[in-house]
Order: structure tokens, then sequence, then C-alpha cells
């Protein structure tokens, strides 16, 4: 039998993706919504399955709790796009590989073009940062009971512990990224 050499991964919607040369047209909210929503946060390490797309609302909730703008909320809805297509790894590891750094980065610009939305500027960046460690810190204490850090970040959301199924939060990924983009279409 011979070996399989193929460059690109097939989505959920039957689009042949590379992800390190990326085609616009093959691009979808959708495959990024339901791969995300199947995906489990901390490489599977938490008690219950806690999707990456359920990261990601968390992530748009705590923007908007504190008052951050519409795009930064719809940002910190797709800081973890990339891993509809390329995978995620654990950020010890991640800090090794500059090349998957490199490749994530360009990716990620990639699918903000294609979806239409603004990069962020330097400070957008470090909010969605902010909120993104946060609520790392908590998930961790949350689901394993770990506690990442000396002081916790301050939290304006609940993070609930139950499991869901991946199509309801598939829908409600989709759902508040069409409110956020009509939103930041219309303040445009």
């Amino acid at each position: 039998m011979g070996t399989v050499n193929k460059a690109f991964i097939t989505t959920i919607g039957g689009r042949r993706f590379d992800p390190t040369a990326p085609e616009k047209k093959d691009i979808d909210i959708d495959d990024i919504a339901h791969s995300l929503s199947l995906i489990c946060r901390a490489n599977g390490h938490f008690r219950v399955f806690f999707s990456v797309a359920r990261h990601c609302i968390n992530c748009a909730r705590e923007a908007e709790a504190r008052g951050y703008s519409t795009h930064v909320r719809l940002l910190c809805l797709l800081h973890d796009a990339t891993e509809a297509y390329m995978g995620d790894m654990t950020r010890p590891l991640k800090r090794q590989l500059p090349y998957y750094c490199d490749c994530e980065r360009r990716l990620y610009g990639d699918i903000l073009a294609a979806l239409d939305i603004a990069p962020p500027t330097d400070e957008e960046a470090a909010l969605v940062k902010e909120v993104d460690d946060c609520m790392l810190y908590h998930e961790f204490q949350t689901f394993n009971g770990d506690i990442l850090l000396e002081k916790a970040p301050d939290i304006h959301i609940a993070i609930v512990e139950s499991e869901r199924p991946f199509e309801e939060t598939k829908a409600a990924y989709l759902a508040l990224y069409e409110e956020l983009r009509n939103a930041v279409q219309t303040e445009a």
C-alpha cells in the first residue's frame, strides 16, 4: 500500500485546507465553530469535556463584562480560530517551537482577513491576551483545582462546570459570532 502524501486537512465542510498556505475561499466560520466545539481545552486534561469554543465564548463574555469594545469581544471569540485548522499544543511546548508560532500568527491574520475583520491593534491584542490568560487561570482552577498564579486574576463571569452537547456549543458560537460581527459592521 502506498503512503498518503497530502499537504491538507479536510474540513467538516469538505474543504481541502493547507494550514501553511490557506486560501481565503477555504476559511469558513462554520468549519471553525464545528471544530472548536469538539476540541477539548487543556489537551483533554480537565475532569469534564470543556471545549475550546466554550472557552472562546467565555472570553467574549468576559470582555463584554469588562466593558471592552465590540471589536475586542469579536477578537476574543476568534482568538483560537487557528486551532480549527492547526490543532493546538500546550503553552510550554509552543514556546519551544517558533515555526509553529509563526504559522499560527500568519493563519490568524488570514482568518481575520477572510472573515473581513480588522486585525487587532497592539492595545486590543493585549486586552485579548489578558482575557485569555484570566480564563486559563480560572478554567484550571474550576476543572482541576489547579492554582497557576499566586494571585487570581479578577473575573467578571461564572465558568460553569458542566458538559454541553457540541451542537449546542457550536450554535452558541455561531450566534455570538453573527451578533458581534454585525455590531462591528454597524459601528464602522
